[in-house]
């Protein structure tokens, strides 16, 4: 291997940088939400509140598109 990382090491390493900062952006963005909104969201998915889990599933593909996005972009 040479001075410079090999693009397949360093295409893991994007991966699981993407992958941990996904997941951080991901539980902060509900915990945000969770203060905004007058509901527990965690009780009402308990509860088997569909409308709640429809919610909590639009935020994280939003979040996850959003984070994937710039990622992405900041590749080139």
């Amino acid at each position: 291997m040479s001075s410079q990382l090999d693009p397949i090491v360093l295409n893991f390493l994007y991966v699981i940088l993407g992958g941990v900062l996904t997941l951080l952006f991901m539980k902060l963005g509900c915990s945000m939400f969770n203060k905004i909104v007058s509901f527990n969201i965690s009780d009402e998915l308990g509860k088997g509140n569909i409308a709640v889990g429809l919610m909590v599933m639009g935020l994280f593909i939003g979040v996850g598109t959003a984070l994937g996005l710039v990622i992405g972009l900041g590749l080139s």
